[in-house]
């Protein structure tokens, strides 16, 4: 999701909703929040987002201008998909 958004928990829900309605296996998946377009924020809007985020899911704030957390996201993806 992306760093601009109005409310990041909102648009988790309505993304898990979605899952759940297109096809309710997939909610036994783990999920990853990655926040885009972090090259925007300063620090305190990044602990402002991660406040709206569900506690137990990892998250990580990437950005594709910057390649920031690029190499990160990947090593956990992996991470996730090997437990």
């Amino acid at each position: 999701m992306p760093a601009d958004s109005k409310n990041h928990k909102e648009e988790f829900d309505i993304l898990v909703n979605e899952l759940q309605q297109f096809n309710p296996e997939l909610m036994q998946k783990r999920f990853i929040i990655a926040i885009s377009k972090s090259d925007m924020l300063d620090e305190e809007l990044i602990n402002d987002i991660k406040k709206e985020l569900p506690p137990k899911v990892p998250h990580i704030f990437i950005s594709s201008l910057t390649n920031k957390n690029l190499t990160e996201l990947k090593d956990l993806l992996w991470m996730v998909l090997n437990e």
